[in-house]
């Protein structure tokens, strides 16, 4: 059974900080793509970042220079480090592992709230 599961989601005043972790079970971690999104209530749900299984990484531009995104085949794991939190990242983040040849899988998501 493959398992995403989200944490590190919270609130934070803006300027803050928090890192987003997702770990896996169920798949060969190694091969995946794996990438963060992000939705709002009434919202599409748009892609923040993702990283390649060679590790190679992309970042919607609203978030470049505030989110990296990294991953630890070891352990299964995808963090979101993010800094200079905005109110406007405020939604619930999801976590994504997809390769071309098998169906992608999601997390429950971790909620992030930027607010003073």
């Amino acid at each position: 059974q493959v398992q995403l599961v989200e944490s590190g989601g919270g609130l934070v005043h803006p300027g803050g900080s928090l890192r987003l972790s997702c770990v896996a079970s169920g798949i060969a971690f190694s091969i995946y793509t794996l990438t963060w999104y992000r939705q709002t209530p009434g919202g599409e749900r748009e892609l923040v970042a993702s990283i390649a299984p060679g590790g190679s990484s992309t970042y919607t531009n609203v978030v470049k220079g505030r989110v990296t995104i990294s991953r630890d085949n070891d352990r299964n794991t995808v963090y979101l480090q993010m800094t200079g939190l905005k109110p406007e990242d405020t939604a619930m983040y999801y976590c994504n592992a997809a390769t071309p040849r098998t169906n992608a899988y999601w997390g429950q998501g971790t909620q992030v709230t930027v607010s003073s």
